[in-house]
């Protein structure tokens, strides 16, 4: 529940429709007033509308209120999107996040994501110091509209700013969590939330079909500027193309692509394999060339049974230059008064000679017909 005292500004705004609902969430410290013009268009086309007053206490309210509201309307309706301007779109973000499979889609007008302002950032996380901030007017270009004339406080507690920083951070760190039909639309000339905005929610969300929409005759309060209209129409558009299945939840198209790509190469690799047993090492060449790895494959060698007598001495001599080496290092041990430098060319004589000895052995690898040795 809201905790400011309700006013013909701040009332609720329920409108009653069809089955299927649309839940409507203001801005940070707006009213349903706001987005009333949203509201009325789409119940004008049947919907049944929810636009609540949130709590402007601190963010887990305001997210209870929308919460609280999004049961209410779901228990009257029988699908379910959710629209939100703002700080109100963060909010439906969160939703999202939480109860997406109990939605069908949502709208997000000019939706905020982070605070571009440092100076205002600055001033929240001086809260205890400052107690509040000047509010920015109405961010309007039609000067004529009745919505110019409602904010709810002329001052911003910086606690509130804060608290809605904290949800902003959640949010933005949770966007690959959104997955339904978006409508991302937002106002190239907004004083208020810039157009990053709704980039960087169009950018990190894992939405299948993301449907952006520009206006460009609006600033801030799209729903009751000169854009309010184009905004009725458009989210219409969008709820009913998501109703007949045009736009649906799912795998994106690059998924798609990338899947449909690796299930082609497969299967065409596939094809070319006999269960004939008498030519399964014929058939499993030819799988590992298709799959690139015989560039990577290292023959085993045979031969180390019969070579062993021959890197004998090699293996006594890297283990006696070791054992010099630690002699002198622990005890001091120097009987010709060279240092350590013996047990090293000792060590480093017998690794040569070991490599050497690999090298000639495998040359003659492969001499007999059938290409090993018992």
């Amino acid at each position: 529940m809201s905790d400011i005292p309700q006013s013909p500004e701040r009332a609720n705004i329920e409108l009653s429709g069809g089955k299927i609902g649309v839940l409507l969430l203001h801005d940070f410290l707006a009213a349903p007033k706001n987005i009333s013009q949203w509201a009325q268009g789409l119940a004008a086309e049947g919907y049944s509308v929810s636009a609540p007053a949130l709590s402007t206490h601190n963010w887990p309210d305001w997210y209870r209120s929308a919460e609280q509201a999004f049961l209410t309307l779901r228990e009257k309706t029988e699908r379910i999107f959710i629209a939100g301007h703002g700080a109100g779109g963060s909010i439906a973000l969160r939703l999202a996040q939480i109860r997406g499979s109990e939605i069908e889609g949502a709208l997000l007008l000019n939706a905020l994501i982070y605070e571009e302002s440092k100076a205002r950032a600055l001033l929240a996380r001086l809260s205890p110091l400052v107690q509040t901030i000047s509010t920015p007017p109405i961010d309007c270009a039609n000067f004529s509209t009745p919505e110019r004339k409602i904010f709810l406080e002329n001052r911003t507690p910086t606690t509130a700013l804060r608290s809605l920083h904290k949800l902003l951070a959640l949010v933005e760190e949770d966007l690959y969590l959104v997955d339904l039909p978006l409508m991302v639309a937002y106002s190239l000339d907004d004083h208020r939330v810039h157009p990053a905005n709704s980039e960087t929610i169009i950018d990190n969300v894992y939405s299948a079909d993301i449907r952006e929409v520009i206006f460009e005759n609006s600033y801030h309060e799209v729903a009751s500027d000169f854009d309010a209209d184009a905004l009725v129409e458009e989210s219409i558009t969008f709820i009913q193309d998501v109703l007949t299945g045009e736009v649906a939840r799912g795998e994106s198209l690059a998924d798609i692509d990338e899947r449909e790509l690796i299930d082609a190469e497969f299967e065409a690799i596939v094809s070319g394999i006999s269960l004939d047993e008498s030519t399964n090492e014929e058939n499993l060449e030819k799988l590992f060339s298709d799959l690139g790895l015989n560039d990577h494959f290292v023959a085993p060698n045979p031969r180390w049974q019969r070579f062993s007598r021959e890197i004998r001495p090699s293996t006594i001599a890297i283990s006696f230059g070791l054992l010099y080496i630690a002699l002198y290092l622990i005890a001091g041990f120097d009987p010709i008064g060279f240092g350590p430098w013996p047990g090293i060319l000792i060590f480093l004589g017998g690794i040569a000679t070991l490599i050497w000895r690999s090298a000639k052995s495998d040359e003659g690898f492969g001499e007999d017909e059938d290409g090993a040795v018992i």
